[in-house]
């Protein structure tokens, strides 16, 4: 099985490290596979996006057309990648930046979680909303186990700010949550 997915956002948004979690979290499960970030010149504020590629055979390229699945933290992310997303893909957007009416495609499993709003209300800040929509995006897709994000969390999150790793933990869990309670 093959599986890929391309997460975008604005740079800030966490975006870079959902995609490395993801990639450490099937490497872990035995898997194949290929991380390529990307990210405009600003940084903070400018895009962000990154292709993670999971499969259980050799991976011949880090670089996908179509996508199996997107996950959308920002409108202008939604507008580049909506039209690339394979038929019967996985959508998930944060649809507390954007407005789930701008997904014209009806061939495609969308859930608009409101990420943001999550994040500040359940966590107590929406740095963590890019978490939020990745456990949605896991408990989905399945592609890989919830228990191995967690366990992962201490090798993508430096050690300066490991005492978040709960919180994080706790983001994971609520994108989970919301995700199994709107299909």
């Amino acid at each position: 099985m093959t599986t890929d997915v391309i997460m975008a956002g604005f740079g800030g948004q966490g975006i870079l490290m959902i995609g490395n979690l993801l990639a450490l979290a099937a490497m872990e499960e035995g898997r194949n596979v290929t991380y390529f970030p990307a990210y405009g010149v600003e940084m903070r504020g400018g895009t962000a996006n990154c292709t993670v590629v999971i499969s259980d055979e050799e991976i011949g390229s880090p670089a996908i057309g179509h996508p199996k699945a997107c996950v959308v933290m920002n409108g202008p992310s939604l507008d580049r990648y909506l039209p690339l997303i394979r038929k019967r893909g996985n959508l998930i957007i944060n649809g507390s930046l954007v407005d789930p009416a701008k997904v014209t495609r009806r061939d495609l499993e969308v859930l608009a979680i409101p990420a943001n709003d999550i994040a500040r209300k359940s966590i107590g800040s929406q740095q963590l909303a890019s978490m939020v929509a990745l456990g949605a995006y896991v408990a989905v897709t399945g592609v890989v186990g919830m228990q191995t994000l967690f366990d992962c969390l201490p090798k993508v999150v430096s050690k300066k700010f490991e005492r978040f790793i709960p919180l994080n933990v706790n983001a994971l869990k609520e994108g989970e949550s919301f995700a199994r309670n709107h299909p």
